[in-house]
């Protein structure tokens, strides 16, 4: 079932709505895969604080710094200029939650779309500026929120000031979702199980 929150983002609120569960700007971290196969470090790391947070009720807040600020603002120029390329009227949404997984859009377009917003220093806009195509390591990001959202499609905006700004839509890889769907399952699993251990005291104590 899916909810939508209407709370800005980066709020107290926000961070409530998606305590403990994995989200779409993470689910390339979730699909990673360490040496040979093995344990991903960053997966591991993530995989602890989202039991931190289930185990506390407190979120891992995140450092907000200088660049970080600036990139709101800057999202801001170009959502306004997106709107003016399209003609579409956005829906400025807070956090989808669908089951045991969640996304933050940059906005919702209609019954179908999505907007995915992205602020790049100039060298970076460059390369996406070359490559003409929705870069790789968004990919994870873009297709987790078409399948909590159940949307159908996603136009991803790479924007800095002074340099032309990149469109890209990006449909439903059902596929990829597939991979994608089983790997956060599999970390749901994980997630739980540790839950469990902790909670019930069934952890080796040296």
């Amino acid at each position: 079932m899916i909810e939508v929150f209407d709370c800005p983002q980066g709020t107290p609120e926000w961070y409530a709505c998606r305590l403990g569960i994995p989200t779409a700007s993470e689910f390339a971290t979730v699909m990673a895969k360490g040496r040979g196969g093995g344990e991903s470090k960053t997966r591991w790391t993530y995989l602890m604080k989202l039991l931190g947070e289930r185990l506390t009720g407190e979120p891992m807040w995140t450092f907000q710094n200088e660049h970080m600020e600036r990139g709101k603002i800057m999202e801001g120029e170009a959502r306004d200029w997106y709107v003016f390329q399209t003609d579409f009227e956005l829906r400025q949404v807070g956090f989808i939650r669908n089951g045991d997984k969640g996304c933050s859009p940059d906005s919702l377009i209609g019954n179908d779309g999505m907007l995915e917003i992205k602020t790049k220093l100039a060298h970076l806009q460059c390369e996406v500026l070359l490559d003409e195509q929705l870069p790789p390591e968004h990919k994870a990001q873009t297709q987790g929120q078409l399948w909590v959202g159940e949307r159908e499609w996603v136009d991803f905006v790479s924007y800095w000031p002074k340099l032309k700004p990149f469109k890209v839509r990006a449909y439903r890889d059902e596929p990829y979702i597939k991979t994608l769907a089983a790997a956060v399952d599999q970390f749901n699993e994980e997630l739980a199980a540790y839950e469990e251990r902790i909670r019930t005291g069934m952890v080796r104590v040296a």
